[in-house]
């Protein structure tokens, strides 16, 4: 199904029946990927004296509970409600949801004993373009990026200029197949998330981080349509399933 949207004056086609998931999803047990201390999620049937909430165990339906953590235990959304003080909610304030994204690989260069994404990094791989997302994908891109532990790892992060760099070059969304974009033990500073919702300036209310995405090695760089959908809850974050669309007029489009 070939739909076309206009956007920023410019007509775009996509093919709506061709979606590609670049999140990971919620599940059940210890193999799902886990962040910031922890246990693992846990999806359950409800339990009342002596009735369980499954078919299998003789129910109607099938009744569970799901205890987990969006920002330990999946792909998710967030606001600058994340650092501040007011729980600003990633409900109210992503009122938008397709964007012109570019998708971009990084291998992160190391610095003393980090891993981190740099700011000229992020200039070559954008250079000129004009985007209100940027998906980065870091490398190595192993499958097991969607069951990894995290916890006490140190993992790869982006350095403070490269997230001023992305605020002032206007991207609004940034999304990273990593638990942050800051540094995994940095005494509370978390110095890129400040930097890109400006925090020490106007807040950017507007503009929302997504980690813990997966972009498969099929997926190449370029120009895509990003449909960022979050679950209606009144959190400073949310589950969400980032989904991209192929442009189909994208050579006509690679300079903007």
């Amino acid at each position: 199904m070939i739909a076309e949207i206009k956007y920023n004056s410019r007509k775009y086609s996509i093919d709506l029946s061709k979606p590609l998931d670049i999140s990971i999803p919620l599940t059940n047990g210890e193999s799902n990927v886990g962040a910031w201390y922890l246990d693992s999620p846990k999806i359950v049937p409800v339990t009342s004296d002596e009735w369980v909430g499954s078919v299998k165990q003789g129910a109607d339906v099938n009744f569970n509970n799901i205890y987990f953590n969006p920002h330990s235990h999946c792909t998710h959304t967030e606001t600058a409600g994340h650092i501040t003080e007011t729980v600003h909610s990633i409900h109210k304030h992503l009122q938008q949801f397709f964007f012109l994204a570019e998708v971009v690989t990084i291998p992160p260069e190391q610095i003393n004993e980090d891993f981190v994404i740099t700011k000229k990094q992020l200039q070559y791989a954008l250079g000129n373009k004009k985007r209100d997302a940027i998906i980065i994908r870091t490398l190595p891109n192993l499958s097991d990026k969607k069951t990894m532990q995290y916890s006490h790892t140190n993992p790869t992060y982006l350095m403070e200029e490269a997230a001023v760099f992305l605020r002032e070059k206007g991207i609004k969304h940034l999304l990273i197949d990593l638990p942050s974009v800051d540094k995994e033990k940095d005494d509370g500073k978390l110095l890129s998330h400040n930097a890109f919702w400006n925090t020490a300036g106007t807040l950017r209310l507007d503009a929302t981080i997504t980690e813990f995405i997966y972009v498969p090695n099929t997926i190449k760089d370029g120009l895509y349509f990003l449909n960022l959908m979050v679950a209606a809850i009144e959190n400073d974050a949310s589950p969400s399933k980032p989904v991209l669309y192929e442009i189909q007029n994208y050579k006509n489009e690679e300079k903007i």
